[in-house]
C-alpha cells in the first residue's frame, strides 16, 4: 500500500500501467493533458498530470488546462470515482480551473475502457 500521491505512489502507479499494456482509452480522452495541483497532503502541494488517461507525476508543458483542489476531493475522484464528486466540487468551489473548459466537460462524459477501469481498481487496491 502507498499513501495517495506520494512519491511511492506514484512509482507503483507507473508499474501497473506498463503491466496494463494498451489500455484503450477513448478518443475523447486519449488527447487531453490536464494538468492538477493538489493541496492539502503531507507533502505540501503535488503536482500531477492526466496524459492520455494516464497519471503522471508533475505537470506537463503539454497541458493546457489546469485543475486545483482539496486532496480529499482529489482522492474521490480519481481513485474512488465517484462521479459525483467533480461536480460537487466544482459547484462548490473548491474545484478551480484554468484554461480550456472543454477538456474537463469531455473527461466528465468520457466511458473508460474495461482495462482502464481494471488499471484503476488495481490501483485503488495499492492505495492507503
Amino acid at each position: 500500500m502507498a499513501v495517495f500521491l506520494s512519491n511511492e505512489w506514484f512509482t507503483e502507479v507507473e508499474k501497473l500501467t506498463q503491466l496494463a499494456g494498451d489500455l484503450e482509452v477513448p478518443a475523447s480522452l486519449a488527447s487531453i493533458v490536464l494538468n492538477i495541483s493538489v493541496s492539502g497532503t503531507a507533502q505540501g502541494q503535488v503536482d500531477m498530470c492526466l496524459n492520455g488517461g494516464r497519471f503522471e507525476q508533475g505537470h506537463n508543458s503539454q497541458g493546457s488546462t489546469k485543475m486545483s483542489l482539496p486532496m480529499d476531493l482529489a482522492r474521490r475522484i480519481f481513485v474512488e470515482d465517484d462521479k459525483s464528486a467533480g461536480m460537487q466540487g466544482f459547484m462548490s468551489g473548491q474545484i478551480r480551473v484554468e484554461g480550456d473548459m472543454s477538456k474537463l466537460m469531455a473527461m466528465q462524459s468520457a466511458r473508460p475502457s474495461d482495462q482502464q477501469k481494471k488499471l484503476l481498481a488495481e490501483i485503488r487496491a495499492i492505495t492507503e
